[in-house]
This record gives C-alpha cells, sequence and structure tokens, in this order.
C-alpha cells in the first residue's frame, strides 16, 4: 500500500462534508427560484470530492471513502435516534427542538443512507469508466456527466424513500427537479477549483490512476 500525502485529509474533508449535510437538511428553504433542504447547500462539494478521489486515487480508494462515510453516517444516525428516545432530564425543556432538529425519523435516516450510497457510488463508476475511455482527457465532461448521473440517483431515491405519500406530489416533484438542478449547477461552478485540486494533487501524490482492471464491485471493501 502506497502512503499519500493527502488521501486522510481529503477522507477527513468528504466525511465532514457528508455529517455537516444530513443535521443541516433538517431544514427545508426557498433560494430564489429552488425549494431544497438546507444540506443541499453543502452536500454537492461530497461529490466534488467523490470526482476527485475517483481521478486522483482510482475507484477501489474512493469506495473505501465511500464506506468510511456511510459507517460514519450510520453511527452518527443511530446515537441522534438512540439520545432522543432516552427521557430528558427533569429540568431541560429542550426535547421537542432536540426531536424537531436531530431526531429525524427512520425512515429519512433510510432514505438518506440508500440516497447516498447508490448516487456515490454511480458517480465514482462512472468517473472511472469514462475516464478510461477518454484517456484521461476532458476532465470537465467526466465531472459533469458522472455528477448527472449520481445526482439523480441520489436525488430521486431520497426524495421518494423519504416523502412520497406524506407529502403532495407536486412537492415532491419540486424537490427532486430543485435539488438536482442546484447540485448540478454547484458542480459546474466549481470545475475551475476542481482542475486546480486535481493537478495539484496528481503533482505532489505522483498518482494518476486508471481503472482499467478494477472490480467494481461496491461490497468489496478490502482492496
Amino acid at each position: 500500500m502506497r502512503h499519500y500525502k493527502h488521501l486522510d485529509a481529503i477522507t477527513a474533508l468528504f466525511v465532514s462534508v457528508l455529517l455537516i449535510s444530513n443535521v443541516a437538511s433538517a431544514k427545508i428553504l426557498d433560494l430564489g427560484p429552488f425549494t431544497f433542504d438546507g444540506g443541499t447547500i453543502l452536500f454537492p462539494l461530497s461529490y466534488i470530492f467523490g470526482d476527485i478521489l475517483t481521478e486522483v486515487y482510482g475507484y477501489s480508494r474512493s469506495r473505501r471513502v465511500i464506506w468510511m462515510g456511510f459507517m460514519a453516517s450510520l453511527l452518527m444516525s443511530a446515537v441522534f435516534l438512540c439520545v432522543g428516545a432516552l427521557p430528558p432530564a427533569v429540568d431541560w425543556p429542550h426535547q421537542e427542538a432536540y426531536d424537531a432538529i436531530l431526531g429525524a425519523t427512520p425512515r429519512i435516516v433510510l432514505a438518506s443512507l440508500a440516497a447516498y450510497f447508490c448516487g456515490e457510488f454511480v458517480n465514482s463508476y462512472v468517473m472511472a469508466r469514462l475516464k478510461v475511455k477518454t484517456e484521461g482527457r476532458f476532465l470537465w465532461l467526466r465531472t459533469i456527466s458522472s455528477t448527472l448521473f449520481g445526482q439523480v440517483v441520489d436525488t430521486v431515491v431520497f426524495v421518494v424513500v423519504a416523502f412520497a405519500g406524506i407529502m403532495p406530489l407536486e412537492l415532491v416533484g419540486t424537490l427532486i427537479l430543485s435539488n438536482y438542478v442546484f447540485k448540478t449547477l454547484v458542480e459546474i461552478a466549481f470545475t475551475p477549483a476542481t482542475y486546480a485540486v486535481v493537478g495539484y494533487l496528481k503533482r505532489t501524490e505522483n498518482e494518476d490512476y486508471y481503472d482499467r482492471r478494477t472490480d467494481f464491485n461496491p461490497f468489496r471493501v478490502g482492496a
């Protein structure tokens, strides 16, 4: 196993973005023509990190980081649910506020985890395959294309699992469209920054991995 200077830092940032986004998603907000949960402001960065990880280090290492994020999210959700279920102190008056912000229902937790798992692996897979197909050219095309596929899976899975049957169908459709368009626009806007970070990492890490013989099974985490 090679030692990389920056892989640990990128992993920590990726997981931090994921966890913060999950907490911020408790608020639904309007921003101009868009209606989405608050986590959407930061969550697209997790896909940018996913692109960077796959582009520089390859799908296998990206897969390990995705699993780390999944387990961290699962642990955070389990702790929040358990703490919320425990009886509050007699003189602590904030149980309702805790439940409203951190006490996500099991359905929301399931939606978040399923959407993250499916979307991130689709994003990483498309990114890795396109890199081989394009022989490493057109990074902008690969980052945007992988986001288009990954985000549509992520957004549809989350909104449908979380809100179908409890929100009006029109609002469900609005949430899917707003989330998808906003996240894709963020990816496009950050393309110059993605180029800069990828170029820096390739130079300093002396790595530019091509997944020509990679096993893309998302459940194979040992390599």
